[in-house]
């Protein structure tokens, strides 16, 4: 699920491209997409875009009258840009086209299960489709330690839930533990002050470290391989692989479809979490519905 680096260079690419353009026209593929009938998706038609905005892991676009599109991804939705008026690719994967002057923004979603959604809401309306998560970038030590510790759960699925913390997911939730050198299975009520204080700081330097590679791959160009896989990642997706740290390999620990990855070395003092001792844990703690991943 492309989580806030990955939705920050969307943002940023697609701010470039349709900010002070029209909409055009939203052309539908799957019925499964648009989630709300009123306002009706042909209001938003010839409106100009103002803005583009992250709200958690979901891109908001921004109309003129105070409409908005709000756009969740979930799992395996990607946008493309074309230069010009695009078809809807495939008849399997494609889900919809957003026309405008300049070219076409497509939506596709590998897989059979269609989860990525689209809702037209008014200004007023657009605080449903913001989980309310502390935006980590935004925000003091003091705040992110309150947050991180106003719920027992263990650090992974604290950073990972977004009532608590916006955009973090699966994936960088790895890589930011591994950084402050924390297991993810250690319960927020047990860390001490400097833990919780490496954590913050682990978080911010994680993201914008991110953040600034992504926005270097990219370029000018429009982000075209957003996955949760990526080779310069230190844990996440890096199972039997060394640890950029210490060499070690990295262990991981599975809970139904979801994976976590970690270094035994560097985050739990040479320990080896087994998945059989840590099923109920995981099952006390681990989202039950990918809606909570969001």
């Amino acid at each position: 699920m492309p989580e806030l680096p990955d939705i920050t260079i969307y943002i940023e690419a697609l701010a470039s491209r349709v900010v002070g353009q029209a909409l055009e026209n939203v052309r539908i593929a799957s019925p499964f997409l648009l989630r709300t009938f009123d306002p009706p998706l042909e209001e938003t038609f010839g409106r100009q875009v103002v803005e583009v905005r992250r709200l958690g892991k979901r891109i908001a676009f921004g109309l003129e009258g105070d409409l908005w599109l709000v756009l969740h991804l979930m799992i395996a939705g990607r946008l493309q840009w074309q230069s010009s008026k695009a078809r809807i690719v495939g008849s399997k994967s494609g889900l919809a086209a957003f026309d405008f002057p300049s070219g076409s923004l497509t939506l596709t979603e590998a897989g059979s299960k269609k989860r990525a959604s689209l809702h037209v809401v008014r200004g007023g309306d657009l605080g449903t489709h913001q989980p309310g998560g502390l935006e980590p970038l935004e925000a003091t030590e003091e705040q992110f330690v309150e947050v991180l510790r106003s719920c027992n759960h263990t650090l992974k699925r604290a950073l990972a839930n977004p009532r608590l913390f916006s955009g973090i997911g699966n994936a960088y939730s790895d890589e930011i533990l591994h950084a402050a050198r924390l297991s993810p299975v250690k319960l927020t009520s047990k860390l001490t002050d400097e833990e919780a204080s490496r954590l913050f700081t682990a978080t911010q330097q994680t993201l914008l470290h991110w953040i600034d590679l992504l926005r270097e791959q990219t370029g000018d160009g429009f982000p075209t391989k957003v996955t949760a896989f990526r080779p310069e990642m230190s844990t996440h997706g890096r199972y039997r692989k060394p640890c950029p740290v210490c060499g070690s390999p990295i262990q991981r620990i599975r809970y139904a479809d979801n994976e976590t990855n970690y270094c035994a070395t560097c985050q739990t003092d040479g320990k080896v979490l087994a998945d059989r001792s840590l099923s109920r844990l995981l099952k006390q703690d681990w989202p039950r519905r990918i809606e909570e991943w969001e």
